[in-house]
C-alpha cells in the first residue's frame, strides 16, 4: 500500500479505540504500550493475551488472515508504521528504489526499528557519492550522500534522450537524487534530496 491508504487505516482505527471509556480505555491503553515494548525490543508483532482480546478484532477490518504488508512510494511515519504492525499483528516493511531501479530497498521482516528503509535488495549494489554543495560526505559519521545503484535491475537509459541518460549515470552508477544516511545496522536513512536543487540568496542550496 502507499502510505495515504495506511494513514487513513491509522486514524480511522485510532478514532475508533478513543471513543473507549472507563476501564475499557485502560485497558486498550495497556495493551498498545505492551505491545509496542514488544515490537521495539524484540520485533514482535503478535501478544497471545492483548490480541485475542483486542486486537484480533482489529485484524479483520482486512479479513483477518494478512500476514505481511509492503508500504512503497513515499515516507510514512514511525509511529504510524509501529501502530499499524501492532494492530493488525503482521509485519510491514518499507520498500524504495525508483521505476529507472526496479525497487532497490527493502526493510528486513521483524526489524524492531523503524525509520528507515532497510538495506539492499540481493541483485543491487548501492555506493553513496559525495555532495560537497550540500555538505555530505561518505566520510561523514554516520556516512551521508548520494544514493547510486548498479545492478541487472537497472535500466540502460531513457527512451531517445541519450543527454538525460548521460546526465543520469555516473560510469555505471544510475544517480538517485536522494541523500542517504548509513545508520549503525547497515540500513539506509533517506535524509534529503540533491537533484533539482537551487540556492537561496544566502547561497543555502535548498530541495524544494
Amino acid at each position: 500500500m502507499v502510505p495515504r491508504i495506511l494513514t487513513r487505516l491509522y486514524d480511522a482505527i485510532k478514532a475508533k479505540l478513543d471513543e473507549a471509556t472507563g476501564c475499557k480505555k485502560c485497558l486498550v491503553e495497556m495493551a498498545i504500550n505492551a505491545k509496542l515494548r514488544n515490537l521495539r525490543a524484540t520485533g514482535t508483532v503478535t501478544h497471545k493475551f492483548w490480541d485475542a482480546l483486542i486486537f484480533n478484532k482489529i485484524k479483520k477490518v482486512l479479513g483477518g488472515n494478512i500476514r505481511l504488508m509492503l508500504s512503497a512510494s513515499a515516507p510514512i511515519a514511525p509511529d504510524i508504521l509501529e501502530f499499524l504492525k501492532i494492530a493488525f499483528c503482521c509485519d510491514i516493511v518499507e520498500g524504495y528504489g525508483l521505476t529507472e531501479t526496479t525497487g532497490g530497498f527493502l526493510s528486513r521482516i521483524g526489524d524492531p526499528t523503524t525509520g528507515h528503509v532497510g538495506g539492499p535488495i540481493g541483485c543491487t549494489k548501492v555506493v553513496l557519492k559525495d555532495v560537497p554543495e550540500m555538505g555530505m560526505f561518505t566520510t561523514d559519521s554516520p556516512p551521508r550522500g548520494e544514493i547510486c545503484f548498479t545492478g541487472p535491475t537497472i535500466f540502460k537509459g531513457y527512451f531517445k534522450d541519450p543527454n538525460r541518460t548521460a546526465e543520469a549515470f555516473h560510469n555505471e552508477w544510475f544517480r538517485s537524487g536522494d541523500i542517504g544516511q548509513v545508520n549503525a545496522n547497515g540500513s539506509i536513512k533517506i535524509i534529503d534530496r540533491c537533484k533539482n536543487i537551487f540556492k537561496t540568496a544566502q547561497g543555502e542550496y535548498v530541495s524544494p
